[in-house]
């Protein structure tokens, strides 16, 4: 297990403006789902276009998340986090003063650049500053941060929609990031060693090229076809760079990623575990309050309320989650929450427009469950597996590929929804959207199923993590 190097007095104080920073991120991920609706109708854009306000914030945290750790050893963290805040307060305040879909879209992705900054130091600082006793707990409340933000995201937007407007919105996060940067400047220092290793030049090019054409061609798929050239055009030329990029990043000494750390399988399986529960909530948390507005046709206030429940009992058991895998590990929890998710995706795939709201709210609840159930303890289960300087690669690497998989089930999801919906040309706007929805959580549920399998991988903690069980 990792061990704290770095002595830190008061390490909450320190952790605050990074779990501050990191719950406006993932809030930001999925508060907007609510609003695309409205936001459709005030800028005259389809579901298609509309969909980049999620994947094109995603898209910008996959693309910064590969240098978060090359960035670490150039800057300090105190540095770091207090440009991601300010980064972050900006972008909010440009979208929330947008008067047009281009400078919105501009001001999402500025914001996304400072999640893709925080989101790995928040998890690198905390193996750092907590002894291996207490690191279960630290670790349990950041997943806290990361399962409740985008499961109250909805809620608290409907509130803000039903009362405020949209631009209040982004406003409300600009307020709490400014108190964010105040505990930055007030309790952060820096625990990282800086070398200013050499950058190398090809490797940040196929990076951002590899993870932003992958992203941007599976985005496209929605309204272009996955049969669409420019579609296919955009996914080869990803799949051809990221594959040289990995061939780079294996044989350079410093590399950006260090690509070694799947070789350990405890790392490999957890984090491949998280990636899929990333996709599971990303996209039934895309598809849920549509559902409910333009099925159910019940209003956007409404909708943040429906899935209020829901987001109480995530914040609770990432919590117990993560004080539980210090006793038990990460094997029988993380499989029981896939089971548990499978139930609540099938749930929703049973569901229709006449459902009653104890259904709704039942099924969100169920699946809230079971997803910070199996993710707080794969997390965790991956991040032990590695030491010193590879906890930080081990990091970057499972955020990184967590945003790009979390953009892709999200338009994965989209596309599935409008194969839904184009299934049934003659039925009226809100059963084609009943049937696209039903679409699109078959979808999920195939995610959930295909996390229950590779959770049949994890080995109990006694086991040794350097052996390869295949």
């Amino acid at each position: 297990m990792n061990t704290a190097i770095v002595e830190v007095d008061r390490p909450w104080l320190a952790m605050s403006s990074m779990l501050i920073g990191a719950f406006v991120g993932m809030l930001s991920e999925t508060s907007l789902n609510i609003a695309l609706p409205t936001l459709g109708r005030v800028f005259s854009v389809g579901t298609g276009t509309l969909q980049w306000l999620v994947t094109g914030y995603m898209l910008m945290i996959g693309i910064v998340l590969p240098f978060s750790s090359l960035i670490s050893k150039w800057f300090s963290t105190r540095q770091i986090i207090i440009f991601a805040l300010a980064d972050f307060t900006v972008g909010a305040l440009i979208s929330g003063f947008a008067n047009s879909f281009g400078m919105l879209l501009f001001g999402r992705m500025i914001q996304g650049i400072g999640t893709g900054l925080i989101l790995p130091l928040m998890f690198t600082v905390a193996m750092l500053i907590f002894p291996p006793k207490k690191l279960g707990l630290a670790m349990g409340i950041n997943a806290l941060v990361i399962m409740f933000a985008p499961a109250i995201g909805p809620t608290v937007t409907g509130i803000v929609l039903g009362a405020l407007s949209w631009r209040a919105v982004f406003f409300m996060f600009a307020i709490i990031l400014l108190v964010g940067l105040l505990f930055a400047f007030i309790g952060l220092k820096n625990v990282s060693r800086i070398t200013r290793p050499k950058i190398d030049l090809p490797s940040v090019l196929g990076s951002v090229i590899g993870f932003s054409s992958i992203v941007a061609g599976t985005s496209l798929a929605s309204e272009a076809g996955w049969t669409s050239p420019r579609v296919l055009g955009l996914l080869a030329v990803g799949i051809i760079v990221l594959v040289l990029y990995a061939g780079r990043q294996l044989k350079l000494d410093e590399p950006v990623l260090n690509l070694r750390v799947f070789a350990k399988p405890a790392f490999r399986t957890g984090a491949i575990l998280v990636m899929i529960d990333f996709g599971i909530i990303l996209s039934a948390m895309y598809l849920m309050p549509q559902f409910i507005q333009n099925a159910m046709l019940l209003p956007v206030a409404m909708t943040g309320l429906i899935m209020l429940p829901g987001g109480i009992v995530n914040a609770l058991v990432s919590a117990f989650a993560g004080r539980m895998y210090d006793r038990m590990g990460a094997k029988l929890l993380a499989r029981l929450g896939f089971v548990i998710a499978l139930i609540g995706v099938l749930m929703f795939c049973f569901a229709d427009a006449k459902s009653s709201l104890a259904y709704v709210i039942a099924a969100h609840v169920v699946l809230m469950i079971g997803c910070p159930l199996a993710m707080s303890p794969s997390q965790t289960h991956a991040l032990n597996a590695l030491a010193g300087p590879e906890s930080a690669d081990g990091s970057t690497i499972m955020n990184t590929l967590q945003q790009i998989v979390g953009a892709i089930a999200t338009a994965l999801a989209t596309s599935f929804l409008a194969m839904g919906q184009a299934a049934f040309p003659a039925s009226s706007e809100a059963l084609r959207f009943e049937h696209g929805v039903r679409y699109g959580f078959c979808f999920t549920l195939a995610l959930a199923l295909i996390g229950f399998i590779v959770s049949l991988r994890l080995k109990d903690r006694t086991q040794s993590e350097d052996v390869d069980f295949d």
